[in-house]
């Protein structure tokens, strides 16, 4: 029998990407999904493309602290939510609802609770943010991209299923068809530099320096610098005279990914799912501010495999990291050893896992 399984999956390229996986793979089984993601320009970005997908916008709340004034708004907004998300429910016949994190999923789930639906919550990352500590709560079913974060959710509620990889990325191009894609010199490594779907100022910062650094007869760079910063690292990149791109979001990721020698990388799940498929060595840099440094836990499970080179970001010098960038570049067995490890630690069937879990549990397995 065909589900209707509501996706909530706003806020990030780390939720949305990987909540439009799963869609797709519902997709390809018969079953129907519709998609909830937030009023966020990013979104609106991510979602470009995907005119075969059903898409509605919710609004995103971000949780204040407990006792902050904020709170009473938030308790609110977040019930308005909720009532909205229960009339798409049901005008969409929703029997299970998926949250991929942020709070965006928590007004989905509550109505999915309210209107009797299974639900399931996804976590990518090795610690689990507020929102699906809180999610768990209205949750049938927690599924996990990383082994390592079963301990902050009640045992055997629990299933690892890795995180979930478009059907895009799964189509990776050669590398010859990457190179084409953004006019990238083949006779030159390609160094592949990005923060996630919004970018990252203190990774760009550090890159608006290296440039100039790095040597122009051996490397190229393929920036991808987030809309806000893309005017000043594209300045800076153009004064360097460094070959390369440098774009504000890239809708194709797997072009980039397919054309590369080496990436320089914050370590959100989704990123470092991604990384894993294509075998891309990485220097990861993990963003120092996000919740409970989970970005750091992520990126210590790769490093621990020997899948990566780990470096806080408080730590590098350009000068540092423009040297780091050649060393492992020179050293083709190394490199070829970070690619291996990598792959070793990809989930490439991810999607099909999530979509098992839903129709397991419907068929009361």
């Amino acid at each position: 029998m065909a589900k209707h399984v509501v996706i909530a999956c706003g806020g990030t390229g780390g939720h949305l990407f990987p909540g439009i996986a799963v869609a797709e793979e519902l997709r390809k089984a018969g079953h129907e999904a519709l998609l909830l993601i937030s009023e966020k320009e990013i979104d609106k970005l991510a979602t470009e493309g995907y005119g075969h997908l059903r898409f509605r916008t919710v609004p995103s709340i971000g949780m204040p602290k407990l006792f902050s004034p904020k709170m009473i708004s938030f308790l609110w907004g977040f019930f308005k939510s909720a009532l909205q998300c229960r009339t798409i429910l049901k005008d969409f016949g929703a029997d299970t609802v998926l949250g991929m994190g942020g709070f965006t999923s928590t007004g989905p789930l509550m109505a999915g609770r309210w209107a009797k639906c299974r639900t399931f919550i996804h976590e990518s990352n090795a610690i689990p943010g507020r929102a699906n500590r809180l999610n768990a709560k209205f949750s049938d079913v927690v599924l996990l991209g990383l082994k390592e974060c079963a301990a902050f959710f009640p045992a055997g509620k629990t299933r690892v299923v890795g995180t979930p990889l478009r059907p895009a990325i799964l189509n990776r191009p050669s590398r010859e068809e990457g190179l084409a894609k953004f006019g990238l010199n083949p006779e030159l490594k390609t160094i592949l530099v990005m923060g996630g779907s919004q970018g990252a100022r203190g990774v760009n910062d550090l890159f608006r320096k290296a440039f100039s650094m790095l040597p122009q007869d051996q490397v190229q760079v393929l920036h991808i610098a987030g809309p806000q910063d893309y005017e000043a690292v594209k300045m800076s990149f153009e004064i360097s005279g460094m070959e390369g791109a440098v774009l504000p979001f890239c809708q194709e990721i797997q072009y980039a990914y397919a054309a590369s020698d080496l990436a320089v990388a914050r370590s959100g799940a989704s990123s470092l799912a991604e990384l894993c498929y294509f075998g891309l060595p990485a220097i990861l840099i993990p963003y120092p501010f996000a919740a409970d440094d989970h970005q750091t836990r992520n990126a210590e499970i790769f490093d621990r495999a020997g899948a990566c080179y780990l470096w806080p970001q408080n730590e590098i010098q350009a000068r540092e990291l423009a040297d780091k960038v050649i060393d492992m570049l020179s050293d083709q067995t190394s490199l070829s050893g970070f690619s291996a490890r990598m792959r070793e630690l990809a989930v490439a069937d991810s999607a099909a896992q999530v979509r098992k879990a839903i129709e397991e549990i419907e068929q009361g397995k």
